[in-house]
């Protein structure tokens, strides 16, 4: 069985979270990033499902938890093995389904003997009695226990870990193959999965193809006509490092604000400043849009046809409600367009034709047409073929076969950067409900002004006290690589110890000029959730 929680697709359905006897909610601050998404949690709950939620910030999903663990920043790992460790010791995991149905069981055990309960709460800062408390709750629930994540547990430097650790207790409790269970990654962004879906990953082609895999290359090269490289292609953090090499000389960025989205602000603009040619494909003037030397204006959502696809891999239609304003233009057109002038011979039209040429190359979409998008609403992949109705969750079909799951044994990394007597604050990063992403959006809606009206440090009493700070006074917050300088949120959200900042206010608080440029080793994803920090007061003129 491949687990397929590293590509970030839910192996369950969203709707399916509302009939879970217990959620296990972790890095996922649920309310405010996937509203929709926390309705269906709140439902469960209501019907006695148990909620616990492991998050070092106290999230607004913490006023439905059953069990709150604020863990330590960056000690996801410890936790989760703790947990497997009661698991095994008590005999509390599923016998029967790591037995027929996993691999690699007692290199586990043996992997887990030292992650004790008590060893694990010193790193984690939380009590004894809550790992084991967790750990019967969530093996009671064997079956019908559901774990969401998302960037809390990612954006580290152990991210791919992270995933592992939690991927094991899923496995453990036989929560993989079965209605209102699994394991599932809460996207991010809207078509998220479908942009991965299609292909934009330096790792696969479409439908999640590995291109060093036999037979996969040459069946696309047939179809397109062209050769294709024999070897993956690079990440974007690799690509950044080699456009200050020079090595990376030319960029084409479509529907992203790197300069702002990136960490490290100043190693991402000094990047793309190195470069001799950049396009960037937009809705709207970027700060990164400003350094190109090509803007090609891109059509909205709503000026679009096509399709996307969400979190639980349901592919739905999207249909044009306005034409394109102005010289903007969509997506696909302007990409069949650069094509034909490359001199690709091809006979894609429009968006239709990209999707039906892409379901006759990847198996997973192949029974999703147009028309039974119209006639039937969204299809979860995969989809095999157009009698297939779609697939509301993974691994069952796998499970009968008897393809075994792999438990991946994984050790506790903690932040690359670490705190010190100059930087004795960690800061992470998130979301805000009623900001998005860089404010390339939501900045030009005057609506939210009067909700959210710049960006907040939003830290811990016991600090402000510490540091002598009032509510709403303007700070400077300070890492290795920058400042910046903004107001204060005296809140008991932030652990003692932390600052939260989001980054959806460019144009007055850059935050990324303070994240650090550590990575994680496997998938390249930034470490947002922690960097070391310090505050300062703006000392005022009496």
């Amino acid at each position: 069985m491949a687990v397929m929680v590293g590509k970030g697709a839910m192996t369950n359905s969203i709707e399916e979270l509302a009939g879970t006897d217990l959620l296990l909610v972790a890095g996922s601050n649920t309310t405010e990033a996937h509203p929709v998404i926390s309705l269906r949690m709140k439902r469960a709950v209501r019907n006695g499902a148990k909620l616990i939620v492991v998050d070092p910030r106290k999230t607004e999903l913490t006023r439905w938890a059953t069990r709150y663990l604020q863990i330590n920043i960056g000690t996801d790992i410890p936790l989760f093995n703790a947990i497997a460790h009661v698991m095994i010791k008590e005999g509390l995991y599923d016998r029967e389904y790591v037995a027929k149905r996993t691999e690699g069981f007692e290199e586990l055990t043996r992997h887990l003997e030292f992650y004790t309960p008590e060893y694990a709460s010193q790193i984690c800062g939380i009590t004894v009695q809550d790992i084991v408390d967790t750990a019967r709750e969530y093996a009671a629930a064997s079956g019908k226990a559901a774990i969401c994540y998302t960037l809390g547990i990612t954006e580290h430097s152990c991210g791919s870990h992270n995933v592992q650790s939690i991927a094991n207790l899923g496995m453990l409790g036989g929560n993989f193959g079965k209605e209102n269970a699994g394991v599932n990654p809460l996207r991010g962004q809207n078509n998220v999965q479908g942009a991965s879906d299609s292909g934009a990953l330096p790792t696969d082609l479409p439908g999640y193809q590995k291109i060093e895999r036999p037979g996969v290359r040459e069946k696309f090269e047939k179809v397109w006509k062209t050769d294709l490289p024999k070897r993956r292609g690079i990440t974007k953090i690799t690509a950044m490092d080699q456009m200050l090499r020079g090595r990376v000389r030319g960029v084409y960025i479509m529907g992203e604000n790197t300069v702002v989205s990136d960490p490290n602000t100043n190693h991402a603009q000094a990047a793309l400043e190195a470069t001799d040619f950049i396009v960037v494909q937009d809705i709207f003037m970027t700060d990164t849009a400003k350094l190109a030397d090509v803007i090609l204006p891109a059509g909205s959502f709503a000026e679009s046809e096509g399709t996307f696809a969400n979190s639980e891999r349901r592919v739905q239609r999207v249909r044009a409600a306005i034409k394109p304003v102005g010289e903007a233009r969509t997506d696909v057109d302007i990409l069949l367009d650069i094509m034909q002038r490359f001199g690709v011979n091809q006979n894609l039209k429009n968006a239709r034709d990209v999707w039906d040429e892409m379901r006759s190359l990847a198996p997973i979409f192949t029974g999703i047409s147009y028309e039974r998008l119209e006639r039937e609403g969204g299809i979860q992949w995969p989809c095999p073929d157009e009698t297939h109705p779609g697939t509301q969750y993974l691994h069952k079909d796998e499970m009968d076969s008897g393809m075994p799951g792999y438990f991946a044994p994984v050790d506790h990394i903690p932040p690359a950067e670490q705190t010190d007597s100059e930087y004795p604050l960690i800061l992470t990063t998130g979301r805000r409900r009623s900001t998005y992403h860089t404010g390339t959006q939501t900045g030009r809606a005057s609506g939210f002004d009067l909700l959210v009206p710049s960006e907040l440090a939003e830290i811990n009493p016991y600090d402000a006290e510490q540091l002598e700070l009032r509510d709403g006074e303007l700070i400077i917050v300070s890492s290795r690589r920058g400042s910046v300088k903004v107001p204060v949120k005296i809140t008991d959200r932030s652990p003692h110890g932390t600052v939260f900042m989001s980054f959806a206010f460019p144009e007055l608080t850059q935050t990324n000029r303070l994240t650090s440029d550590a990575f994680d080793f496997i998938t390249e994803t930034p470490e947002f959730k922690a960097c070391a920090v310090r505050v300062n007061k703006i000392n005022t003129p009496k």
